[in-house]
């Protein structure tokens, strides 16, 4: 699409949003409805359209997105009338007689542009908050994952019409042009990279965005953990979709008394979950592309690993691999890993661990486990982290109860379910002042004994 074409198209929605259209609350509940229907007729593609990007299997691919995706939407159909009410606030006495409220109104035109990861979840989840909210929207997915891409067009396409929602495809031109036009609001999720060019390019007309990025998610292991659990649980979270997951336990700080029990649990765990040889398990997925998966070959540090290490050039498999007295010096702590490799490294001295930890990257995740409640208040209440789990991984973001974003590095700016509609919202203060009676007090000239007042109201 070219930047004319792709202008065209936001004047267009820009018209059909100042139609008042998306306004009436039925009217988004309609295109939710319709939204999920035209999911469920498309799911089996959809989970076809995943593996061929991502080698997901058809019960990873509803587990971890399609599902997720109706469940989502569905949340969203059942809510909306109640989060898109106006909200009474208590009113002051110094501005009696009036009535306040918080009124919830789209933001208007916006942009989603999506990852390769989890394509088809990280795109429509946003879109159903859009729709929501009563915005318009324009989808940008990802061009690494083609086939998860054109589904999402197809669906999209069959759902609305242009002037409502519309998908843009393409590569690093039509992100440009995207980004070069003047939304109401901007959702991304991506690289941190990537982020702050979005951020730059936003700032340049005070539009507001939220963003969803990464880092390097740390995973403690105390030691009055449920070793043999937290082996499992960690396994499942590392290397689900291959390790390229945003929430993904990055590294392991395993507390150095039950590090060599922990290592040896997550080598038992890797074989009863992927088999013997992972790679030729059918169900266990691949790098996204050639770029990514060299990238990961140069992470592995082939003297420190304990487990896997095999790599397949034509399928661009990594086998979950597990790297042993790993340090920050390594490579493979240099850089947000979005792979399947752990790295584990030890601690001795939790309080210490807590304080080395306030001084990193503020991660998108973080993840304890331990069933001492002190290590668990000090995690929860002291370390800024988007969000994260104790005693398991990864699942936190699961639920449309709770709101899932990042914090500093990590992004800014949370969504799924109320808080997904609110971040496609503004919230309008208003005053409704009565008109049969206007206290004196604020008008020259002033007086002593409304100076008084004053001062008993507004202390």
């Amino acid at each position: 699409m070219t930047n004319e074409q792709i202008k065209n198209l936001l004047d267009k929605q820009r018209t059909y949003y100042k139609s008042g259209a998306t306004i009436p609350v039925k009217f988004r509940i309609e295109q939710l409805k319709k939204l999920y229907k035209t999911v469920k007729k498309y799911q089996n593609e959809v989970n076809d359209a995943l593996k061929s990007d991502l080698g997901k299997s058809h019960f990873e691919g509803f587990m971890c997105e399609s599902g997720l995706v109706l469940s989502e939407i569905s949340y969203m159909i059942r809510h909306t009338k109640k989060f898109a009410k106006r909200k009474t606030v208590a009113t002051p006495i110094t501005n009696f007689a009036s009535h306040c409220f918080k009124q919830p109104v789209p933001y208007g035109n916006t942009l989603i542009m999506s990852p390769w990861n989890y394509p088809f979840l990280l795109t429509i989840d946003p879109l159903a908050d859009a729709i929501s909210a009563g915005n318009t929207a324009i989808v940008k997915p990802s061009a690494y994952s083609p086939a998860t891409s054109k589904i999402i067009e197809k669906i999209v396409t069959e759902c609305f019409s242009p002037e409502y929602v519309a998908i843009v495809t393409g590569g690093r031109a039509e992100n440009q042009a995207l980004l070069d036009q003047k939304f109401d609001f901007v959702f991304f999720t991506g690289s941190q990279a990537v982020g702050k060019e979005v951020l730059r390019k936003t700032a340049e007309y005070l539009t507001p965005a939220v963003l969803e990025l990464g880092g390097k998610s740390p995973c403690i292991v105390g030691k009055s953990a449920n070793i043999k659990l937290a082996a499992k649980r960690i396994v499942f979270g590392k290397f689900l979709n291959c390790g390229q997951t945003c929430v993904a336990p990055d590294y392991i700080i395993c507390d150095s008394s039950v590090k060599d029990k922990f290592v040896s649990e997550v080598i038992k765990q890797i074989e009863l979950q992927y088999g013997k040889n992972p790679l030729e398990n059918v169900n266990y997925g691949k790098i996204i592309n050639e770029k990514h998966f060299e990238r990961l070959k140069g992470l592995i540090d082939k003297s420190k690993v304990v487990a896997g290490g095999e790599v397949n050039n034509k399928t661009h498999q990594i086998a979950p691999t597990v790297m042993d007295n790993v340090t920050e010096d390594d490579l493979v702590m240099g850089e947000e890993i979005f792979g399947p490799i752990m790295p584990i490294l030890t601690f001795d001295d939790f309080d210490k661990l807590v304080e080395e930890l306030k001084n990193k990257d503020k991660p998108l995740a973080l993840y304890l486990f331990s069933s001492d409640k002190k290590h668990v208040e000090r995690v929860t209440k002291e370390l800024s982290y988007g969000g994260g789990c104790i005693n398991d991984v990864v699942v936190h973001l699961a639920t449309s109860e709770m709101g899932f974003g990042g914090v500093g590095e990590s992004g800014m700016g949370t969504y799924h379910g109320k808080d997904g509609f609110d971040a496609f919202s503004h919230y309008k203060s208003v005053m409704d002042k009565k008109t049969w009676i206007d206290l004196p007090m604020r008008y020259q000239p002033y007086n002593k004994l409304y100076e008084k007042l004053l001062h008993m109201f507004l202390r």
